[in-house]
């Protein structure tokens, strides 16, 4: 039995998050504090509704119509209506685990008790998310600002029995899964539409999960860059830690550090100490200032992306004294920039790979075979797979554009700034992806370039992760289809797998 995850509402890390996007899914409940906070919470919204006291959400209009009262014998029908026009999302569809990570923060948000939603509520998201009833969410639509409405109605519609879920990796319709199973659809009350809906976790569902992506790349960053040192005999002297001290930016610190002790025990290093080189190219000299930032940069997006995984994004928000206040903790600016500064940090990584790749390939700056190909002419080795890799460099190019310097106004110009969140999450998950393509060419041009004298050993990080490299992708003795390569290449890098054999033998890297 998998250990559960218990949700308070405030005390949630990503790596309990990382679980959720798993293979396995740990089961999900809520903890009883959070339980109580509910229910008080909801008694604040039912004073409401008996006293007739007007308040934005529970019993008025949204956006530019939230000056129109609603009877109180209709809050129900208007919480539904809410759901059912604002699940307008487009595009392809999240991945599924996606979805599942959006219940999961949605369900922790909702615990804090400033919601006003009831227990049964809760308690109906909990059984979808246990059962695996995941949702089918567009991932287009959302402008980052009263939340991500449309994405997150897509999440609120199945509960009404509408909409599409995720069956076994199949999607199906909502209303035939209940007639098979029995289940009844949610009737939701007053306040309840909004509240699953007003919030960032969309933005904060796949910036996580590219998070978490990025935090494997920074860490197999500094491994390729190490084997492509040994390929290419640089120096380990740029890495001495005095010069690192002498600046003092963190990052740079740890990579320096991870550098060194990935090459320890190298016997290519000590083999060329007297050569007539005088100084490598930035992309190796400058591997800890270059990886640092991105380092740096990613310790800083954990933080934001932490704190929101516990906040409370609602509005209007309920207060324990029974004060209700109408303000706007769903606009997603604060994930939105941390989003695009993970996407240019991420891009950068790609962008300093693709010139130790062509460092490696290209025969005037490497003394190497060119392209790494045996009998170069006949073969053409791995000309192609920088072009790949340039290509995707300068595709991140663009990606890479801030999209929280954009804003447009909606709802009738009541939402007249946005942070377009959910586009900057996407943006970052697609560079992150593309870095790890580019990695895994580095890694596979590494490997062959090792090959062309395995007399030396290469320190015990580059000599594992050549292990793990060959160990699904052989050594080009001549041309080959080499698609098939590249793509167990990315998978080596996105999987962790060359991480964990070299972590099982230096340690964990910072």
């Amino acid at each position: 039995m998998h250990a559960r995850l218990i949700l308070d509402g405030q005390s949630l890390k990503l790596s309990d998050l990382s679980r959720v996007i798993g293979n396995e899914p740990p089961p999900l409940e809520l903890a009883a504090d959070a339980r109580e906070r509910c229910r008080a919470s909801r008694r604040v919204i039912e004073d409401v509704v008996t006293s007739g006291r007007v308040v934005y959400g529970v019993n008025t209009g949204f956006g530019k119509l939230a000056r129109i009262s609603i009877d109180a014998a209709r809050l129900g029908e208007l919480q539904r209506n809410l759901i059912l026009s604002h699940a307008t999302g487009v595009g392809p569809a999240l991945a599924p685990e996606i979805a599942r990570l959006m219940l999961v923060l949605r369900i922790a948000a909702l615990a804090r008790g400033n919601s006003g939603v009831r227990e049964e509520l809760l308690d109906r998201l909990l059984f979808h998310y246990n059962e695996d009833l995941i949702p089918v969410v567009p991932e287009q639509g959302s402008v980052g600002a009263s939340g991500d409405l449309a994405p997150l109605a897509h999440i609120a519609i199945t509960l009404l029995g509408d909409g599409e879920i995720w069956v076994n990796g199949v999607r199906r319709k909502t209303s035939e899964v209940f007639a098979e199973r029995g289940i009844e659809p949610f009737t939701l009350a007053a306040k309840e539409g909004l509240a699953l809906i007003n919030g960032t976790q969309c933005m904060t569902a796949i910036g996580i999960a590219t998070w978490l992506h990025a935090d494997t790349l920074i860490k197999t960053a500094d491994i390729s860059a190490a084997m492509t040192l040994e390929a290419l005999r640089g120096s380990i002297r740029p890495f001495h830690p005095a010069v690192h001290e002498l600046r003092g930016q963190e990052g740079q610190l740890a990579t320096a550090r991870n550098i060194v002790r990935l090459l320890d025990g190298s016997e290519i290093l000590p083999s060329h100490v007297d050569c007539d080189k005088v100084q490598d190219p930035y992309s190796l000299r400058c591997v800890p200032q270059i990886h640092g930032a991105s380092r740096d940069a990613l310790r800083f997006v954990h933080d934001v992306l932490l704190r929101e995984a516990n906040a409370v994004t609602d509005n209007p928000l309920i207060f324990a004294d029974g004060d209700v206040i109408s303000a706007g903790n769903f606009h997603g600016q604060p994930v939105s920039q941390a989003l695009d500064f993970l996407g240019i940090a991420v891009a950068t990584l790609a962008s300093v790979s693709e010139r130790r790749i062509e460092n490696m390939v290209n025969p005037d700056l490497s003394g190497l075979p060119a392209f790494l190909a045996p009998e170069p002419g006949l073969n053409s080795g791995f000309m192609i797979p920088q072009v790949v890799a340039a290509s995707l460099v300068s595709e991140n190019k663009t990606l890479a554009h801030p999209a929280s310097v954009d804003s447009i106004p909606t709802s009738a110009n009541r939402e007249d700034h946005v942070s377009m969140g959910v586009t900057a999450a996407r943006h970052a998950r697609d560079i992150t992806n593309n870095v790890a393509m580019v990695l895994g060419i580095e890694v596979i041009c590494a490997a062959q370039g090792l090959e062309f004298d395995r007399s030396l050993r290469a320190g015990r990080g580059p000599e594992l992760a050549y292990g793990v490299v060959r160990s699904r992708v052989p050594k080009l003795e001549q041309d080959r289809y080499l698609a098939p390569d590249l793509a167990a290449g990315r998978e080596l890098v996105s999987s962790r797998a060359i991480l964990e054999a070299v972590e099982a033998e230096v340690g964990p890297l910072e």
